[in-house]
C-alpha cells in the first residue's frame, strides 16, 4: 500500500481535518506495518536534508581543483603541450596532479574517519509501527508516520498533530516567534501562512511543552525546513578561527597577485620566453600559496576527533574544535555535572516540617503517572516510594497536566478505588505555594494565611542553605468530566507538604575546577535552582561565589548593565531558558569565547547561542541537536582533556601556517627579486612546483605532531597581528639566507645557470624542511621532540633532496650533479638558517609577542 501522492508537493495538509489526512496518507493511529514503512522510505528516501550530506570521493576529488591557480596551471601547460614544449608541460601537470591527489587522500580519510565518529551520536524519534512505539532514528522516519512528541523532543518532519495535551513548540528557527506556540489538532485555512498553521509541526521546530501525537505528511527536501535550506544552501556560522584563516587567505591573494603581475611583466619586458615566464610566475603564486592548508585543517580536526572520541568527547561540528580550544568561560549547569547526579529524595514533610507518609504518597502519585519529561527527580520520588512499600492499589490516572517552564509544575489527576478524583500538583514551592488557598495541618484543613506562609519561607530558607532542593505538594478533590482537565484547574489548592532532595557534589569536581582555572577556563554555574541551593553547592566544590544572579535580577538589568554584572558573577540561579540565552550573549559581546554545557530542553537557547555548545548522549533530543560536542558521560574531567585536545588541533594548525609563512614566503619573495637580475630564471617552473609538492609530503604530518605545554597551558585564539609580523621577521630571515646563496652561487662558484638551479633547489628546500622542526615550538627546537612521522617524513625527504641531483631521472627536471664542495656549501647554509630562525625566534617571543 501507498499513499497516492505526496501531500506535501500537492495539497495544502494543513487545510485538512486529521481523520482526512489519515485517509490521504494511507495511514492509521496505529501506525505504518514494517514492509510499508520500507517501501515508503525506498520511494521517498532518507530523512535528511540534501545539503548536509557529505561529498563522494569524485565531489571530493573535484573540489581539489577549486583553486583557481591550478586551473591556470593546468591551461599553461596546455599551452606548452600546443607550443611543443612537451616535457615541461609534462613535469608541471605531474606535479599538480601529485599535489592533488595528496591533498584528496589525506581529507578523503579523515572525513571517513569523522563520519564514523558522528554516527555515534543519533537523534531518535518514538515512531509508532504496527501499533507499537518503537525509537528510531530520525532519517527513517516517512511519510504516514504517526510519532509520538514530548517536551524536549526535536520534530523530525513536518507533521499534522492528531492529539495534543498542553503542547507548545517553539518554532523561531522558520517563523521569528518569540515564544512557544500552542498546537492541536484540527484544520485551518488553505491560504494560512506558516505561523497561522496552528495543527501543524516543522522539521527542525523542538517541543517545550506538553505531549503529542503526530501524523508526518513530508520529510527531507520536501519540508519547510528542507526547502529553505535548500535554497540558502545553508552552514554554521564560521568559527573566529575560521575568519581569521580567510583573512590571511585574502591577504596572501593580494600579495601574490602583485608578485605575478610584477614578474610577468618584467620577465617579458626583459624579452624572455613568455610561457616559460607565465609558467614561473604562477609556479611562485603555487609556491607562496599554502594550497594543503584546507586538507591540514581537516586533517588536525580529525585528528583532534579521533582523540577526543577516545576520551569520550563526539565532534558533531568539527569546525568547532579550534573554539574549544579558545574558550575562557566555560558556563554549566549543575545536576550531574558539579554535582553526582543521583538524585536522592531525602524526606517528604508536612507543613510543620515533620517526616509525611501522606505527602510522599501524593508525590508518588504525581511521578508515577505523568507521561511527560523523564527526570531524575520523579525517578527519585519512586524509589523512595519503593522502599517505604507505598501502595498505589485502586489508585488509576484519569488525566494529566504537563510540565512547562512558566508554571514550573505539574499535575497529575488520578482516581481512588472509590472513583473519587483528586488533582496533585508538584513543582516549585513559590509556584505551587500561589495555586494554594489552604494547608493540610494534620487532619485538619487551615487558610494558608500570611503567618503560615512565613512559617513555610522559614523552613524553605533553612533547607536551602543547608542544600537541599525543595518542592511543594499540594492537592485537592475535583469532580468527575469527560472532558480534559487543564491548567485552569489548578487553583483553590490545598498545600501538603515539601520534598526535600539532595544531590551531592562529586569529589573531583574541586581539582577539576582547579585544573580548568590553570588553563584559563573560568567556571560560570548556570542553574534553574535557588539562589540558596546554588551558592551552597559552589562552596561546597570551591567555586568562588563573588557575586550571585537571579532571573529576577536579569529582569530588572539592562543589557547594558548585564555586560558589566555578568562578568563579575560566578552563578547564576532561578533563570530560565532565555534568561540563561541573556547570559551567554552578554559574555559573548565582552570577547569572551564561551562553552555551555547542559542537557535539558531549557538549555537548548543557551547551547545554540553559545560559542561551544556541549552536551551528554542522555540529553534530550533538542540539545544534543544543538551541541558542537557529545560526552559520552557528564564529567567536566572529560571536558578538560578535550579542551586540552582543542589547543593542540589549534597548534598544529598554527604549526603548518607558521612553516608556510616563514620559510614559503621568503624564498618565494627572494626567487622573485633574482628573477630581475639574473640572466636565467632562477628555477624553472617545474622546479618550483616540485619544490613545493615535496615540502608538502612531511607538512602533512603536522597534524599528528607532538604539541609542547606552553601551547595548551591557555586559550589561544587567532591573531592577525602576530602572523603579520611572524611572517614580516622570518620572511627576512629566509630571504637574508637566500640572497647569502644566491652570492655562494654565483661568486663563490662561478655556476651556470643549471648547476645554479640545482644548488638554490636544494638549499631552499632544505630550508623549508627544517624550519618547520623549528617554528613547531616557541622554545629551543632541541628541547621539544616532534612527532615521529612528521620526524621521519622530514627526514627521508631531506635525504631525497640530497640524492636527486644524481638520480638517473634528474635531468627531466633540470637539474645536474652538483661538486661535493659546492653540496657541502648549501648544507653548511643550510645549518646557519636554522641558528639564525632560533636566534629570530627568541627575539619575537621574546620582544614582540611575549
Amino acid at each position: 500500500m501507498r499513499p497516492r501522492r505526496d501531500m506535501g508537493e500537492t495539497d495544502a495538509y494543513w487545510s485538512l481535518q486529521p481523520e482526512q489526512s489519515l485517509a490521504r496518507l494511507q495511514a492509521d493511529r496505529g501506525g505504518l506495518g514494517a514492509p510499508e514503512a520500507a517501501s515508503r522510505l525506498a520511494r521517498y528516501g532518507l530523512n535528511s536534508l540534501e545539503a548536509t550530506r557529505r561529498a563522494g570521493a569524485f565531489g571530493l576529488f573535484a573540489s581539489q581543483f577549486k583553486n583557481p591557480l591550478v586551473l591556470i596551471l593546468i591551461g599553461a601547460s596546455a599551452v606548452s603541450l600546443a607550443a611543443s614544449e612537451w616535457v615541461d608541460a609534462a613535469v608541471v601537470l605531474l606535479v599538480v596532479f601529485g599535489s592533488t591527489i595528496l591533498g584528496f587522500v589525506q581529507e578523503y580519510i579523515a572525513g571517513n574517519a569523522i563520519e564514523k565518529l558522528r554516527s555515534q551520536v543519533t537523534i531518535n524519534s518514538r515512531v509508532v509501527r504496527g501499533g507499537v512505539t518503537v525509537s528510531l532514528p530520525s532519517d527513517q522516519v516517512v511519510p504516514g508516520d504517526v510519532v509520538e512528541l514530548a517536551a524536549g523532543s526535536r520534530v523530525p518532519a513536518d507533521a499534522v498533530v492528531l492529539e495534543a495535551r498542553d503542547f507548545f513548540v517553539s518554532q523561531a528557527v522558520l517563523t521569528g516567534e518569540t515564544f512557544p506556540v500552542e498546537k492541536m489538532p484540527g484544520a485551518v485555512a488553505t491560504d494560512a501562512g506558516l505561523a497561522e498553521r496552528t495543527n501543524c509541526v516543522f522539521m527542525g521546530t523542538s517541543v517545550r511543552s506538553g505531549t503529542a501525537r503526530v501524523l508526518v505528511a513530508t520529510t527531507g527536501k520536501a519540508t519547510v525546513f528542507g526547502q529553505i535550506a535548500g535554497k540558502l544552501a545553508l552552514r554554521p556560522p564560521l568559527t573566529e578561527f575560521e575568519r581569521g584563516v580567510h583573512r590571511f587567505g585574502y591577504l596572501l591573494t593580494r600579495v601574490m597577485l602583485a608578485m605575478v603581475v610584477v614578474v610577468l611583466a618584467i620577465n617579458i619586458f626583459m624579452a624572455r620566453p613568455p610561457i616559460a615566464s607565465l609558467l614561473f610566475a604562477l609556479a611562485l603564486a603555487v609556491g607562496l600559496t599554502p594550497e594543503l592548508l584546507p586538507a591540514i585543517i581537516s586533517i588536525t580536526l580529525s585528528h583532534g576527533a579521533r582523540r577526543m572520541a577516545k576520551l569520550g568527547v563526539i565532534v558533531r561540528r568539527l569546525n568547532a574544535i579550534e573554539n574549544l580550544g579558545s574558550m575562557d568561560v566555560l558556563c554549566t549547569d549543575k545536576t550531574g555535572t558539579l554535582t553526582a547526579g543521583i538524585v536522592q529524595l531525602d524526606g517528604a514533610f508536612d507543613v510543620a516540617g515533620q517526616p509525611s507518609a501522606q505527602v510522599l504518597r501524593l508525590a508518588c502519585i504525581n511521578a508515577r503517572f505523568q507521561t511527560g519529561m523523564a527526570n531524575p527527580l520523579d525517578e527519585a520520588v519512586g524509589r523512595a516510594a519503593d522502599g517505604a512499600h507505598v501502595d498505589l492499589a485502586g489508585c488509576s490516572k484519569i488525566d494529566e497536566i504537563p510540565y512547562d517552564f512558566v508554571r514550573k509544575s505539574m499535575s497529575v489527576v488520578s482516581a481512588d478505588a472509590a472513583g473519587r478524583r483528586t488533582l496533585v500538583t508538584k513543582g516549585a514551592l513559590a509556584n505551587v505555594l500561589g495555586m494554594c488557598v489552604s494547608m493540610q495541618a494534620g487532619a485538619a484543613m487551615l487558610p494558608l494565611d500570611a503567618p503560615a506562609k512565613a512559617r513555610i519561607d522559614r523552613l524553605y530558607e533553612d533547607w536551602s542553605g543547608q542544600g537541599f532542593r525543595v518542592l511543594g505538594v499540594a492537592s485537592r478533590a475535583v469532580d468527575d468530566r469527560s472532558t480534559a482537565y487543564t491548567r485552569a484547574d489548578e487553583g483553590g489548592l490545598c498545600f501538603a507538604g515539601f520534598l526535600l532532595f539532595l544531590d551531592p557534589p562529586k569529589d573531583d569536581v574541586r581539582q577539576t575546577i582547579v585544573d580548568l582555572a590553570q588553563r584559563g577556563v573560568n567556571l560560570k554555574m548556570i542553574t534553574g535552582d535557588n539562589a540558596k541551593v546554588a551558592r551552597h553547592v559552589a562552596q561546597a566544590i570551591g567555586l568562588p561565589v563573588a557575586v550571585t544572579l537571579t532571573g529576577r535580577d536579569l529582569n530588572a538589568m539592562s543589557d547594558e548593565a548585564l555586560l558589566h554584572s555578568a562578568q563579575q558573577a560566578t552563578v547564576f540561579a532561578e533563570m530560565d531558558p532565555n534568561q540563561k540565552e541573556r547570559v551567554i550573549l552578554a559574555l559573548r559581546k565582552t570577547g569572551h569565547v564561551v562553552g555551555y554545557m547542559g542537557d535539558g530542553i531549557n538549555d537548548a537557547p543557551a547551547l545554540h547561542t553559545a560559542d561551544v555548545g556541549i552536551s551528554v548522549d542522555t540529553a534530550v533530543d533538542v540539545a544534543k541537536d544543538a551541541a558542537d560536542f557529545v560526552l559520552l558521560r557528564k564529567d567536566l574531567a572529560i571536558l578538560r582533556e578535550g579542551i586540552d585536545e582543542g589547543r593542540r588541533t589549534f597548534a598544529n594548525t598554527l604549526k603548518y601556517i607558521l612553516t608556510t609563512i616563514s620559510a614559503n614566503f621568503g624564498n618565494m619573495f627572494s626567487m622573485a627579486v633574482a628573477s630581475v637580475f639574473l640572466p636565467f630564471l632562477p628555477l624553472l617552473a617545474s622546479q618550483v612546483l616540485l619544490n613545493n609538492f615535496l615540502s608538502d609530503i612531511p607538512a602533512t604530518a603536522i597534524a599528528g605532531d607532538n604539541v609542547d605545554a606552553d601551547w595548551v597551558a591557555t586559550p589561544r585564539r587567532w591573531d592577525t597581528k602576530f602572523i603579520r609580523d611572524y611572517m614580516v621577521l622570518f620572511g627576512l630571515v629566509s630571504s637574508v639566507f637566500d640572497f647569502l646563496a644566491f652570492g655562494v652561487l654565483l661568486w663563490l662558484f662561478q655556476a651556470a645557470a643549471e648547476e645554479f638551479r640545482t644548488g638554490w633547489f636544494i638549499e631552499s628546500l632544505l630550508t623549508e624542511l627544517v624550519i618547520a622542526l623549528v617554528v613547531r615550538t616557541r622554545g629551543p627546537f632541541w628541547r621539544s621532540r616532534p612527532g615521529k612521522l612528521l620526524l621521519a617524513s622530514t627526514c627521508a625527504v631531506i635525504a631525497l633532496t640530497l640524492a636527486l641531483p644524481y638520480l638517473p631521472f634528474a635531468q627531466v627536471f633540470g637539474f645536474v650533479p652538483l661538486p661535493a664542495p659546492l653540496m657541502l656549501a648549501m648544507i653548511v647554509l643550510t645549518l646557519a638558517y636554522v641558528g639564525a630562525a632560533e636566534v629570530a625566534k627568541k627575539y619575537f617571543y621574546g620582544r614582540l609577542h611575549p
